[in-house]
């Protein structure tokens, strides 16, 4: 066999592992940028007794997220589109945990609701970006429609459970871990999608 020849069997072997490794990234990330809506509204009592935040400004911590989430989710497509998916969602994922990193070192309001807008920043590529990747990995057929059905169940648990994983990190570890739950998640799709 020549290496022309053996080059196609690797390539095929390399792209038959492939699409559950795409799959298992995006569900992390969806699952990520969904739980970071509803995750800190329950602890938000104790972000404001812990970094003296005013009872109209502590709303910012959830609004920051959501409004820069909301706002640059169209350049994030954008950019999918023209630096291509996985370059954006490497980004996202780099940008995403290391904003949950700061927010949780976070000392002052101001750094934590910045950390949070840069967070959305982060969801903001991720989301677009990982959708364009699991539509281009699953092009047609069944394994489409049930890696979107494992995406959209996704999706729904990270937002249903964000606010159970949020009560109880606030309650038995305190607020800073809704912001570091999503540093071992963001390094573990981080991981799978730099394959």
């Amino acid at each position: 066999m020549t290496g022309a020849q053996a080059a196609p069997g690797r390539t095929a072997a390399a792209s038959a592992a492939r699409p559950g490794l795409v799959l298992a990234a995006v569900a992390v990330v969806q699952f990520m940028v969904s739980l970071d809506l509803s995750v800190v509204n329950v602890g938000l009592p104790q972000v404001a007794s812990g970094l003296g935040f005013s009872a109209v400004g502590v709303t910012w911590v959830i609004h920051a997220y959501a409004l820069t989430f909301g706002g640059l989710l169209l350049l994030g497509g954008k950019a999918a589109d023209t630096y291509g998916r996985r370059r954006v969602l490497l980004f996202g994922l780099g940008l995403f945990g290391l904003a949950s990193l700061a927010g949780g070192f976070a000392q002052e309001p101001g750094h934590l609701v910045a950390a949070r807008a840069v967070q959305g920043a982060g969801a903001a590529a991720l989301a677009p970006a990982a959708l364009a990747l699991l539509a281009t990995t699953f092009p047609a057929g069944r394994a489409r429609v049930k890696a979107f059905g494992i995406w959209s169940a996704v999706n729904a648990a990270g937002g249903a459970l964000g606010v159970l994983i949020g009560g109880l990190l606030t309650e038995y570890a305190g607020w800073r871990w809704v912001m570091f739950v999503n540093v071992p998640m963001a390094a573990a799709a981080l991981a799978m999608a730099w394959r």
